[in-house]
């Protein structure tokens, strides 16, 4: 058997099981039959990279591509391919079945390392035709299993069930090392091919933060009430404003020469990247704060990586986020909507500066963050005061309000930062009006005027903190923007899973989070949720939000009592 054909047989025996212990033990044993380099790549494939995450490469292969290389190499009919993935929503599903209808056989001959060649030859080659053309060359040389999961790699997700959690546990199984080393090197280093190879040599303590790659972002938790607050918190706490904008991530170190760091741009002989909160690097977006960034860099710092957010200007003071908007979505922004839309960059986190700071008490990583040199105009740094009443907050939440802001954030000074994870330390009360961050999981075509796109969403929310099972819980059709619609539309029209009543509604893939306001909640048999939410709007488009930190049928719950 070739390496490449064991690694889909590997993926087909975990996409065949739901239970995430059975999952890590099928890894950890298919690990186990592998050389070293292998083992690399074959755990950073089944994490869901084509490439360490610090290195910024992308392969840029779009869906339309993909088909364009399965109807090539397969034959098949037009139609019966477009009809074939609606019913399936995978592009790697419809090559497997394509692969069968048309009879293709392979030699099965392709190793791990060619695949990683190919790969990276893709990342290399530019231009539409010349990527079709190599991908057209690879497929043609794999059999029906292994043209399905070369194109799910290339699609960005395996999509069997697997979450890069999961390999973290198949790599302590294999080595016999603890879950929590595993994570804290995969966390540290963004290669979870390496920490794979660290864990078989018994190194994992070895591992080093590598700046340029994003780390994930410590998330808060709602408070219910200022009682809430008085039984999370310690007699004395910390109060910020949680400001109305996108979060995000900056790094900043000093330029070297031959540097081979793809994310960043260089300004000023140092180098800075900006993350969003989904890890996608966004420094082209917002080249006019590059430059007050950079100067936040000590002379004698080996780099610094801050945790805060986007807010955009109206003068010296903060606009509505809908202004922000505006520039969302945009890889190069225009001089003139640079000069429309000044936007500023609040820190409220140090997470690095010449050293890692993650175990560090939050106090400590204040203190880190106010030696920096914030000019308060472009490079602000978060007011930060501390309490010892919960009964201030009402007045303190009035007074965010007031600076155009969201609301508070409550945190305890004691706290580390927890990558990835919604703790109590942190905790958030948002505006009076009631919302939810939901995600789009079916559309319908609209009435009147918005016939002709689908216009009307049901959305979902996560069953809870640990389970992502997404469970509906409304409907929306208003507060977005015929442009809003009309871009929406065309992604829906390219990520239906199942069409039902002629077209009319699609079953869609649940990646589109909003934002959604509502006038309250009241139980619904309804909905696989059991809520419903009384005339509900949507607020804005969440592309800064992951669909892993959408709301919960907790928070739900709460709103209905």
């Amino acid at each position: 058997m070739s390496q490449f054909l064991a690694f889909c047989r590997t993926a087909e025996a975990v996409a065949a099981t739901t239970s995430r212990l059975e999952k890590a033990r099928i890894l950890g044993e298919y690990f186990s039959t592998l050389s070293d380099e292998n083992l690399r790549r074959a755990a950073l494939y089944f994490g869901g990279h084509l490439f360490p995450m610090r290195e910024g490469r992308t392969v840029n292969i779009g869906g339309a591509l993909l088909f364009a290389a399965i109807q090539t190499v397969s034959h098949c009919e037009e139609n019966w391919l477009r009809e074939r993935l609606v019913a399936r929503g995978d592009s790697g599903d419809l090559a497997s079945e394509a692969w069968e209808r048309a009879a293709i056989g392979g030699d099965a001959t392709l190793d791990l390392a060619q695949i990683e060649a190919e790969i990276a030859l893709l990342a290399q080659t530019s231009g539409s035709k010349a990527k079709l053309a190599r991908v057209v060359e690879v497929l043609g040389r794999c059999g029906a299993l292994e043209a399905k999961y070369f194109v799910k790699m290339l699609s960005d997700d395996l999509r069997i069930g697997l979450k890069e959690g999961a390999v973290e546990d198949a790599i302590a199984r294999l080595a016999g090392q603890s879950v929590a080393l595993v994570q804290r090197a995969n966390m540290l280093s963004g290669d979870l091919g390496a920490v794979a190879l660290l864990a078989r040599r018994n190194q994992l303590e070895s591992a080093r933060f590598a700046l340029f790659h994003p780390l994930k972002f410590m998330l808060a938790t709602p408070a219910a009430d200022l009682s809430d607050v008085a039984r999370q918190m310690p007699d004395t706490f910390v109060v910020e404003d949680k400001f109305d904008g996108i979060r995000a991530q900056v790094h900043v170190a000093p330029h070297v020469e031959g540097d081979e760091v793809l994310h960043s741009a260089v300004i000023e002989n140092r180098r800075v990247a900006l993350f969003s909160r989904t890890l996608d690097e966004i420094t082209g977006a917002f080249p006019d704060l590059l430059a007050p960034l950079a100067a936040l860099l000590p002379a004698d710092c080996a780099g610094i990586v801050l945790d805060g957010e986007i807010v955009p200007l109206q003068g010296e003071t903060i606009a509505p986020f809908q202004l922000l908007q505006k520039r969302l979505g945009r890889k190069t922004p225009s001089p003139a909507i640079l000069n429309e839309i000044p936007v500023a960059f609040i820190a409220y986190d140090a997470l690095f500066a010449g050293e890692i700071l993650l175990e560090s008490p939050f106090a400590a990583r204040r203190a880190a963050l106010e030696t920096l040199n914030f000019d308060q105009n472009r490079a602000r740094l978060a007011v930060s005061r501390g309490f010892c009443d919960v009964m201030h907050l009402d007045e303190e939440f009035d007074a965010a309000r007031s600076r155009g802001n969201e609301g508070l954030m409550i945190k305890d000074p004691r706290s580390i930062y927890k990558p990835g994870r919604r703790g109590r330390e942190w905790l958030k009360m948002k505006r009076a009006v009631a919302t939810l961050d939901v995600v789009v999981t079916s559309v319908e075509a609209g009435n009147g005027r918005r016939s002709k796109f689908y216009s009307d969403y049901t959305f979902a929310v996560r069953a809870s903190e640990t389970d992502g099972t997404l469970l509906n819980v409304g409907k929306a059709y208003s507060g977005l923007t015929d442009a809003e619609i009309a871009t929406l539309n065309e992604w829906f029209l390219a990520h239906t899973v199942q069409s039902f009543a002629h077209g009319r509604v699609r079953v869609v893939e649940p990646k589109i989070v909003l934002e959604i306001t509502f006038d309250r909640v009241q139980s619904s048999p309804r909905h696989k949720g059991g809520f419903a939410l009384r005339f509900p709007r949507i607020l804005r488009i969440r592309d800064d939000k992951p669909v892993e930190e959408i709301d919960t049928l907790e928070t739900v719950a709460k709103l209905a009592e």
